[in-house]
């Protein structure tokens, strides 16, 4: 294998056979964008956490963090057993799918503030 100038020299040889220079070289700035996205996705994983939303299905409470982990669960004893498995499947997923558009909200923020939009 040649020698490579490159700090990253395993990666840019993972990526081509022949040579240790990368197909597209990066630019400052993107390598800038790129360090500033990093630095603001982990902020922003670290107030997911602190973010809480919750669902309710008849006598159960589910609370999760916007960043998926599961808070508390409050379970009526009023709940008959045999209903307890649909009624917390049905929060679970609801209290979920909040907590994804919760996120993709903090993370659409974080792209447009340097300069990225999703593409549609």
């Amino acid at each position: 294998m040649p020698s490579c100038p490159f700090a990253f020299r395993e990666f840019f040889l993972a990526n081509s056979q022949h040579s240790c220079y990368p197909p597209h070289m990066v630019s400052f700035s993107e390598l800038r964008n790129s360090f500033k996205f990093q630095r603001q996705a982990k902020k922003v994983q670290n107030e997911l956490k602190n973010i809480h939303v919750e669902a309710e299905s008849p006598g159960i409470k589910v609370v999760v963090s916007a960043a998926m982990e599961v808070i508390s669960i409050e379970v009526s004893p009023a709940v008959p057993s045999e209903k307890i498995g649909p009624l917390l499947t049905d929060a679970f997923n609801r209290a979920l799918k909040k907590a994804q558009i919760v996120s993709a909200e903090r993370m659409q923020g974080v792209m447009g503030d340097i300069g990225l939009s999703p593409k549609m």
